[in-house]
């Protein structure tokens, strides 16, 4: 489960889609605090905007001591959403919706369990799960542009629109779900910052077999630019229009 690094991929706790419903009324128990509930009841989120976990290091004292419970939501309510989630789901009874980090610094430390809260007021629809899972990952500064565009286009593709619910212009979700349609080299470059993202928005334009030669010929541009200015970049030269 661990990966190179301690980081932990997502995709080996959670994944899959379903068809849309709505739950009535949340559970009973809803709000309530439930201790050191055995791992193998607990599954992360499929619907997690983040691809990986990232470096669990900063979790390592979780290994003693949890200091902060995770939000689950019911098996039930959750199939009531994502019917087509059962399989997935595997015998856990709760779906970690907030706290997938922690859910994996749990097994990548071998804790026993994990302590949660029952959330199944989140489940009144797809859209305030998925709302719940990025609102806690949006603002960590670890959480980068393809997630981000990841999340947006979960978000569309679960709900039909994310723009006023993100505060966004349309053209600003055009724009970060063409990040998708990167070449994984150039996906690797925007995540590592060495490509910028209006540079992307307009590589994702180009077809995906010429992408690369055309961040090489953007790349050849900027070098003659530089030798001819002494060194100086002329403000906005990458932006391709």
């Amino acid at each position: 489960m661990a990966g190179k690094g301690g980081r932990v991929d997502l995709a080996d706790l959670a994944g899959s889609v379903g068809d849309s419903s709505t739950v009535d009324a949340p559970s009973s128990s809803d709000g309530v605090f439930r201790a050191n509930v055995p791992l193998g009841q607990l599954v992360a989120n499929p619907r997690n905007p983040r691809a990986e976990v990232g470096n669990l290091d900063d979790l390592a004292t979780i290994a003693d001591r949890q200091l902060q419970p995770g939000n689950v939501v019911s098996r039930a309510a959750w199939l009531v959403l994502w019917p087509d989630d059962a399989a997935q789901l595997g015998a856990a009874r709760w779906v970690v919706v907030n706290g997938c980090r922690r859910l994996a610094a749990c097994h990548h430390y071998q804790r026993t369990g994990m302590d949660v809260v029952i959330r199944d007021s989140i489940a009144r629809n797809r859209e305030s799960v998925l709302w719940a899972a990025i609102v806690e990952n949006i603002d960590r500064q670890d959480f980068d542009v393809l997630e981000e565009a990841h999340a947006v286009d979960l978000l569309v593709s679960e709900t039909g629109s994310a723009a006023e619910r993100l505060g966004r212009s349309s053209g600003w979700v055009s724009q970060r779900r063409a990040l998708l349609k990167l070449a994984p080299e150039l996906q690797q470059a925007l995540r590592a910052g060495e490509l910028a993202v209006r540079v992307a928005r307009s590589l994702a334009q180009v077809p995906l077999e010429k992408q690369v030669e055309a961040s090489a010929e953007l790349c050849s541009a900027r070098f003659n630019l530089k030798a001819r200015d002494g060194g100086w970049r002329r403000p906005g030269w990458f932006a391709m229009t």
